[in-house]
């Protein structure tokens, strides 16, 4: 896992992981595993997913890398304290799963809150399970 800066401000975290790495054969298996470790956090709080390869194919002016054969988001929260409205602004969470030819794609924005960041990465670093 790696810690990089994407669209020079917004620091991010991504891991690649190759199809003989894991047994998860797409987007959707890898969702699933995601979505039972969200629901078996203390905190988190599962609250959807977001097909964001079919939404942006289906714009019409929307542009896909041809690289990406699937991509989806799945989105939970972390919130166990709410001092100030303005918080509002950095939830939920979102994890990115995006598969290649060869590869798994899965990516974070980084949390204000440390234990979601060590959560998320825990969970991702998961995927590669051989």
């Amino acid at each position: 896992m790696k810690q990089i800066t994407v669209m020079e401000k917004y620091p991010v975290f991504t891991i690649e992981i190759a199809k003989n790495e894991t047994t998860y054969r797409n987007v959707d298996e890898i969702l699933v595993y995601l979505k039972s470790q969200i629901e078996a956090h203390p905190v988190a709080t599962y609250i959807g997913e977001f097909d964001h390869y079919t939404h942006t194919k289906n714009l019409e002016v929307g542009e896909v890398s041809e690289n990406i054969k699937d991509a989806k988001n799945i989105i939970c929260c972390f919130g166990k304290v709410l001092p100030k409205p303005e918080v509002l602004a950095v939830r939920p969470r979102a994890i990115g799963v995006a598969e290649m030819a060869e590869s798994f794609v899965v990516s974070f924005l980084e949390a204000p809150n440390p234990d979601a960041n060590a959560a998320m990465e825990k969970w991702t670093k998961g995927i590669a399970n051989v």
